[in-house]
């Protein structure tokens, strides 16, 4: 009578362990460039929500400054 292999069923249980923290991993991987990405659109929501908000008074601030820019280039 032939003996069971054995130690491919012991490696399978060896390596089980490893299987499941390996999968463990990779969603990790996947759950942090999820999380990367949602940090990445809220940075935009608010650079937007920023420059909307500020927008007229940033025109008005380099407006006066190209007209004093041309005044003082034409007084010379």
């Amino acid at each position: 009578m032939k003996k069971p292999n054995t130690t491919s069923n012991e490696n399978l249980l060896k390596n089980a362990p490893m299987k499941k923290t390996l999968l463990r991993k990779k969603g990790k991987k996947g759950q942090t460039l999820v999380e990367y990405a949602l940090i990445l659109a809220f940075i935009s929501v608010v650079a937007i929500s920023v420059l909307i908000a500020l927008g007229k008074q940033v025109k008005d601030v380099f407006t006066t400054i190209s007209s004093q820019l041309a005044y003082a280039g034409s007084s010379h």
